[in-house]
């Protein structure tokens, strides 16, 4: 696909010396390619990767249709901020019942363990501007004499 893409980016290339609209058009049409080309062919790299923006959004408003339906909330709440990066891929990969299971299977202790303490240092970030928010006064004082000792 990208061969074809470029190809035809060549033949437009042709059309830049043109006189009038089709020169711009080409001329402005050359210059976004440029910009975005780069990026352009993912979903033909990588497996499994929506071609269209329209199919990433589902995927993401199925993520947050089940997250809501499981908290019983309207909104999604924090805690998907909180554990994303493994509810997100558990919800992802739930359109591969088959291959989800290997997806999901522990393969690197170390890395989990990684994972583990980056969720652990989010979430106590998150309780520490909860407790901040409801009194910044006794927040403070715990801090400071924390920082004394």
């Amino acid at each position: 696909m990208r061969e074809r893409y470029e190809a035809w980016l060549r033949t437009l290339t042709s059309q830049q010396a043109r006189e009038g609209w089709l020169g711009q058009v080409a001329t402005t049409f050359l210059k976004v390619s440029a910009n975005y080309l780069d990026g352009l062919f993912h979903c033909y790299d990588v497996p499994d990767l929506p071609s269209t923006n329209n199919d990433l959004e589902r995927r993401f408003g199925t993520l947050r249709y089940h997250e809501r339906r499981a908290s019983g909330r309207r909104a999604v709440s924090g805690r998907l901020i909180l554990r994303g990066a493994v509810r997100v891929v558990t919800i992802l990969s739930m359109r591969q019942p088959e291959a989800a299971a290997e997806q999901l299977r522990l393969k690197d202790r170390e890395a989990w363990q990684r994972l583990r303490e980056q969720l652990d240092r989010r979430a106590e970030s998150r309780r520490a501007q909860r407790r901040f928010r409801r009194d910044p006064l006794a927040y403070l004082t715990k801090l400071e004499q924390q920082l004394l000792k």
